[in-house]
């Protein structure tokens, strides 16, 4: 049976907010809550591979700290750029 995409959105929502740490709960929570609904299937493939991420490696990248792995960059700019705005 294929997922609907509600019920992968709230999926994707639920894990946004659990992730494990409370800052990137707090990072990719209220992005997800704002943002997924926007997202086309190939920009919401490309953020389930990034929950897949471990959240020392996310926050890092989010931070400044490291640099992202490729594949992520973008979404990770994007992500970046809605809380200094959003």
């Amino acid at each position: 049976m294929t997922e609907s995409r509600e019920t992968r959105l709230k999926r994707l929502k639920i894990r946004s907010w659990r992730r494990g740490t409370r800052e990137m709960d707090l990072i990719l929570g209220p992005f997800a809550d704002s943002e997924l609904a926007r997202l086309d299937e190939r920009e919401l493939a490309a953020y389930e591979a990034l929950l897949e991420e471990n959240d020392q490696d996310l926050y890092a990248w989010v931070s400044g700290a490291a640099a992202p792995a490729a594949e992520h960059e973008g979404l990770l700019r994007s992500i970046a750029a809605w809380h200094q705005i959003g």
